[in-house]
């Protein structure tokens, strides 16, 4: 089994020639984003990436470039092209920048490039979603065939909406479509909103950095009924096993076998699915 991790952060400190976007060249530039948190203080380099999927049994991995960094994917871009077996990108992308449907025309002639990652946990982010600020930006990506993943706490209304407008688009929920600040029990509302996804095809699901979003340690089984209706509601070709491994309150490892070695709903014909064949197969990666 190639196990794909469907999300990991790989970042540099800011430097005269790539500033952050407040233009500090210092790393406290990192929290001066409001609504954005380093996951540590050092980035993460992709050879330490490498190393670290290494020691976990990680093959391959997507990079999601951290938002307080900004909307530069050098870096990521850079990271794949050290290790082009190993990682692809799902870039940020601006969609208000002067000429954003031209930069879109060309945004997979980079074959490390495998799609966009929209955030949408800051006010003037979310205020896209109630006008038309990305009526053109969903139907040109379902045009080219770029997937998308989104980070879209408390606005999975919005991917309905999306969803069934743009049926050749490929939209993939991140963190179980959770809020930041829920753990166990408090989850339920927002699941259910997830679970109702489940009937458009074209809506996947990254069931990432899951341990952050209970209280309870290793292997977590007070979540584990969640995890069991996502995955009975998608599908294991719609459900993607993903770590963030820089914010994990646990090792990556157990991340890791949290899913491959307790989770026994998941039919072992599945499992190479879940792992990693699901995100591989939606973001063209063979």
């Amino acid at each position: 089994m190639i196990v794909t991790d469907a999300q990991v952060h790989v970042w540099e400190a800011p430097s005269p020639e790539r500033p952050w976007p407040d233009g500090s060249l210092q790393a406290k530039a990192f929290v001066a984003v409001p609504g954005a948190r380093p996951h540590r203080a050092e980035p993460i380099g992709a050879p330490e990436m490498i190393a670290m999927m290494d020691a976990a049994g990680v093959q391959r991995a997507v990079i999601v470039p951290p938002s307080p960094a900004g909307d530069s994917n050098l870096c990521a871009l850079e990271a794949a092209a050290r290790y082009p077996d190993r990682f692809r990108v799902m870039g940020r992308f601006d969609p208000v920048q002067a000429h954003a449907r031209q930069a879109l025309e060309g945004w997979l002639a980079d074959p490390l490039m495998a799609g966009i990652r929209m955030t949408f946990y800051k006010p003037a982010w979310t205020r896209w979603l109630d006008d038309n600020t990305l009526d053109t930006f969903w139907a040109d990506c379902e045009r080219l065939a770029i997937p998308l993943m989104l980070l879209i706490p408390g606005r999975l209304d919005v991917v309905a909406r999306v969803a069934e407008r743009h049926p050749g688009l490929s939209l993939i929920v991140d963190h179980l479509g959770l809020p930041s600040h829920l753990r166990d029990e408090a989850c339920a509302p927002d699941i259910q909103a997830l679970l109702a996804l489940a009937r458009f095809d074209n809506v996947a699901v990254k069931a990432c950095a899951v341990p952050c979003y209970t209280d309870e340690g290793y292997p977590f089984a007070r979540f584990g009924g969640f995890l069991r209706s996502v995955y009975e509601s998608f599908g294991p070709q719609r459900t993607l096993w993903g770590s963030d491994v820089s914010r994990l309150p646990c090792t990556y490892r157990q991340a890791l076998t949290h899913f491959t070695e307790t989770l026994d709903f998941i039919a072992p014909a599945d499992l190479p699915w879940v792992m990693g064949k699901s995100v591989s197969r939606l973001l063209r990666w063979s």
